[in-house]
Parts: C-alpha cells; structure tokens; sequence
C-alpha cells in the first residue's frame, strides 16, 4: 500500500509536456532525446548542452525540477558561448558574418530567406529551387519523378 502512494506521488511530479524554446517537449523521455524535438537541436547538441547545464543527459525530462528546467532554458539562450564554433548550424552568417546557432521557428525563416535569397541574385542552387528540381547534384534522368507516368518513352520513326 505504502508502495502504491510513493508511486502515484512521483507519477505526480512527472510533467508530461515540458515548454522550452516555445515548443512543446515529452516529458516522459531522457533529457537529450527531448531537446532533439527543438528543431536546430540534434543528439549531439542536445547532449552538450545538457552537460553544460549541470543537468544528467538520461535524467528523465519530466521529473526535472523548475530549478533544472530554468538552467535549460539558460542554456538554450546562451548556445552560442557554451558550444565550439564547429558545433554551430550557422557559421559566417551571410548578412553579419558572426557565428550564430538558430533555433524554433527562427531556424525555418532563416532558412526560407536564404533559398529566396539565391532565387534573387539567379545562382545556380536558386535556380534549380524555383524549378523544383534537385539542388545538391543528384541524378535526375531516373529518380525524382512526379506525376503518373514513370516509364521510358520510345522514340518516334
């Protein structure tokens, strides 16, 4: 019975939807797996930066205390002084130059302003972006193909 109540007691503490970097993280799984929902944040960020906060990378992310949690948040602000350049998604910003690492919904409207950005100035990578054909080199004579009809043509005699 007394085992029963301690385990309601902690089923309590568990915060189920933890808010970090205006999204909506599980709370039921470990620390560095939870940060990876943050988009810009992968396993290997997540994991350094829950090291720099003090806080265990396989700690559970809803039995952290408010405490931990603001020591997070902290981090998450301040990526940029407690991770290596390397580290860093936005190196040798086009506009400023600085070494910048984006998160949440900023990361996706860097990334649109840069793809409308070569569509302007006419690159090559704009370019293949406004066709809608592939942009990294990939072979496009067989795969890539949109529509009903996959096969090959014959040529007319």
């Amino acid at each position: 019975m007394a085992e029963d109540a301690a385990e309601g007691a902690t089923e309590e503490e568990l915060k189920h939807i933890v808010r970090l970097v205006d999204t909506d993280l599980d709370g039921r799984k470990s620390v560095q797996h939870a940060l990876c929902g943050i988009k810009g944040v992968g396993r290997r960020v997540a994991r350094a930066i829950s090291i720099s906060a003090g806080i265990n990378p396989n700690a559970t992310m809803g039995k952290l205390s408010d405490e931990e949690i603001e020591r997070l948040k902290t981090a998450l602000e301040s990526v940029e002084r407690r991770l290596p350049g390397w580290m860093l998604n936005r190196r040798k910003d086009i506009y400023t130059g600085e070494d910048k690492h984006i998160l949440g919904a900023d990361l996706l409207m860097t990334i649109r302003e840069d793809i409308n950005f070569m569509r302007k100035i006419r690159c090559y990578k704009g370019i293949r972006h406004e066709l809608g054909q592939k942009v990294r080199g990939q072979r496009t004579r067989s795969t890539g193909r949109r529509g009903p009809v996959v096969g090959v043509r014959r040529k007319r005699r």
